[in-house]
């Protein structure tokens, strides 16, 4: 995109929107109840950072979530890591959702390559499945604080099991059955689940996965697993179970299921356990990322209603599997009465469209994906706006990785011109974002709109001073109610300060590159630990991949800055091409020129090499920082955990390169 393009927006919302908009109401609800009067959406983030008391228990309030006891005290300890909230409040994830139910209304839509018709679950569905799931896991011996894992795609059976362990106090965990055995058990083996839901097998990409042999790995590896459910979902007739020392889910649950039953909730403290999320694992054991009841409960109702401005009964899709913090951001749109719309298979299977024509079919509000998929469609030539029928949606969410404004301007130009492009940034960490969308702002190309409301990031420089319209460390300064309360089996809480905390302490370092512009938006430059470093000039990787990609030949490209290889600087470019490209001299001059001209000329790679694919974790994040340690000579299987990565043949050209290069010389 040209310079003078970037600088308007390409979305303005209308008066209408912005009248209508959630956070709009609330606003207004502020100045009724609260006395305080926002003329802008600055101010209103200014003030939800400094008074951290008086935000949070306005959400609590306008939501009118539903909780017992004194929410006198919102903030018993304001510190990092450690806060206390709501120390007096007890409250359920699953009451919350529940109070929403609807009996004939639609809570779920479905769809998926083993299940294909578009399918909705009843909010009476959905009631009678966890009060009989909730009621067989107690007689199983489940109680509070029990972990339940489950091997489960996005199916609703899943949203039943969270549903149901939130209701009685268990902490769920899942996993994505495309996982492999190592992975599953690098993950589960450290919370010792009592319970395991898993699936015998699923459809992908056309082909049929069958999952038992993982499934009974499972049951000989994890401690303490005491029973074993099975979702006959590659084989519905349930003939392909054949597990030993395991019943099917509606065995499991048939002697409870009540027509008409709904689920019981019991009240558990604000920062009662609610689930256990992981990091990708990528450079050792994955961290188990333990969140609560509550501040789960407020930050969902806060970014789904206000920053994706989504209403009761607006529908709420994101392309994600159990295994990515994703879906549990979707499931929370239940807090509302926002449908999730739940999807399992490929997103190119039959082709690119498949995903587009569900928005279609499933009338989707907000459509979410990651800025992989939409690079996908930009180079294969998708074109959503001429295929298919998108009246109902209103925005668009990307997140996984920075976009490009090159993909901005692809989704409106060739899915919408009217939609809200929420371009998001978070992590796992938080199962929110930091930085975001809201409808009372314009998108500009490359531009997230906003730091969320409550969420007090900043950018640092070295020597951690804070810093505006610059590149710095991204940074929270103020606690947020669904920070991790700890990790699972960290008892001294070291692993966890080493995480966030070890380089500012009491502050929340990320590990990314952030830009905090004059008008407020924010733009994401990739992981500050593999910054390019080009004498003395740092520069986001996500700047070069912009670059890089925009060259017709290139389908994906990883940079990689080894300076210090063989006691100098060398940063060397590597490349997946089309069909049909070949990276002779031309190929590789334009490569450059392009980074030459639209990055900086000390950008440009000293070397470019054509690769069959970019190493991926299994969420889809290119693996910079591991190959880093590869190509300086660190043995793979220190550098990285294999089965943490969708790609793991993927690491057998960069190991090549290191031995060629004597493991650290050039």
């Amino acid at each position: 995109m040209a310079v003078e393009e970037m600088l308007r927006p390409l979305w303005v919302p209308s008066a209408q929107r912005r009248r209508e908009a959630r956070i709009t109401r609330y606003m207004e609800w502020l100045r009724e109840h609260r006395g305080l009067a926002f003329t802008d959406y600055d101010s209103l983030w200014r003030w939800s950072v400094d008074d951290l008391t008086g935000f949070w228990s306005s959400i609590m309030a306008f939501f009118h979530v539903q909780a017992e006891g004194s929410t006198d005290v919102v903030l018993a300890r304001r510190t990092m890591p450690g806060a206390r909230w709501f120390p007096d409040v007890k409250l359920n994830y699953g009451a919350n959702v529940f109070r929403n139910a609807t009996p004939h209304r639609p809570a779920l839509l479905f769809k998926s390559e083993a299940r294909p018709q578009l399918a909705a679950v009843s909010w009476a569905e959905l009631a009678r499945d966890t009060a009989a799931l909730a009621d067989a896991l107690q007689s199983a011996g489940v109680k509070r604080g029990d972990r339940v894992a489950a091997l489960l795609p996005n199916i609703p059976e899943a949203v039943v099991g969270l549903l149901a362990c939130a209701s009685i106090g268990a902490v769920w965990s899942s996993c994505s059955p495309d996982f492999g055995a190592p992975s599953v058990l690098d993950r589960f083996r450290q919370i010792e689940p009592k319970v395991l839901l898993a699936v015998d097998g699923y459809r992908y990409n056309g082909k049929p996965f069958d999952k038992r042999d993982v499934v009974a790995e499972l049951q000989r590896e994890l401690p303490g697993l005491e029973r074993t459910v099975i979702v006959p979902y590659l084989h519905p007739q349930g003939d392909g179970v054949k597990l030993e020392e395991a019943t099917t889910w509606d065995a499991f649950l048939g002697p409870h299921r009540r027509e008409g039953g709904f689920p019981s909730f019991e009240p558990v403290p604000f920062d009662h356990p609610l689930w256990i999320l992981y990091s990708s694992g990528t450079t050792g054991l994955p961290k188990p990322i333990v969140q609560g009841h509550g501040g789960i409960v407020l930050e969902h109702l806060k970014a789904i209603a206000f920053h994706m401005d989504l209403s009761p009964g607006d529908r709420l899709f994101w392309f994600t599997t159990t295994g990515w913090m994703m879906w549990n951001f979707i499931v929370g749109g239940l807090l509302e009465g926002i449908v999730p719309v739940l999807y399992d298979g490929s997103p190119s299977y039959p082709d690119m469209m498949v995903l587009w024509r569900l928005a279609e079919e499933a009338r989707i509000t907000c459509f979410g994906t990651s800025a992989a998929y939409i690079s996908a469609c930009m180079r294969q030539g998708v074109t959503p706006s001429g295929q298919v029928d998108l009246k109902a949606l209103r925005s668009v969410g990307s997140t996984g990785s920075p976009l490009s404004p090159e993909g901005f301007q692809w989704v409106y130009e060739h899915v919408k011109d009217d939609v809200m492009l929420a371009s998001i940034s978070g992590g796992t960490d938080v199962c929110t974002a930091f930085v975001g969308s809201c409808p009372l702002l314009p998108v500009y190309a490359g531009e997230m709109q906003c730091r969320f409301l409550g969420a007090k990031v900043e950018a640092f420089d070295e020597a951690g001073r804070s810093v505006a319209d610059q590149v710095g460390e991204l940074v929270i300064t103020e606690p947020l109610p669904s920070m991790p309360l700890y990790f699972w089996n960290d008892e001294d809480g070291e692993r966890l300060r080493e995480s966030y905390f070890s380089m500012y302490p009491g502050v929340w370092r990320h590990g990314d590159w952030i830009k905090i512009t004059r008008r407020g938006s924010c733009i994401i430059y990739g992981r500050s630990d593999s910054t390019i470093n080009r004498h003395g000039v740092r520069m986001g990787t996500s700047e070069i991949y912009r670059a890089v990609e925009l060259v017709p030949e290139v389908a994906d490209s990883l940079v990689i800055d080894l300076e210090g290889l063989g006691g100098k600087s060398f940063m060397p470019l590597f490349v997946v091409l089309r069909d049909g490209a070949v990276l002779d001299e031309t190929l590789k001059a334009a490569i450059k020129d392009v980074i030459r001209r639209r990055v900086s000329p000390r950008h440009v790679p000293d070397a470019v090499y054509a690769v069959p694919d970019i190493p991926r974790t299994l969420n889809g994040k290119k693996l910079e920082v591991p190959v880093r340690k590869i190509l300086l000579g660190v043995p793979p299987e220190k550098a990285v955990n294999p089965d943490s990565l969708a790609n793991p043949q993927s690491l057998d050209v960069f190991v090549r390169l290191a031995q060629e290069w004597g493991g650290g010389t050039n």
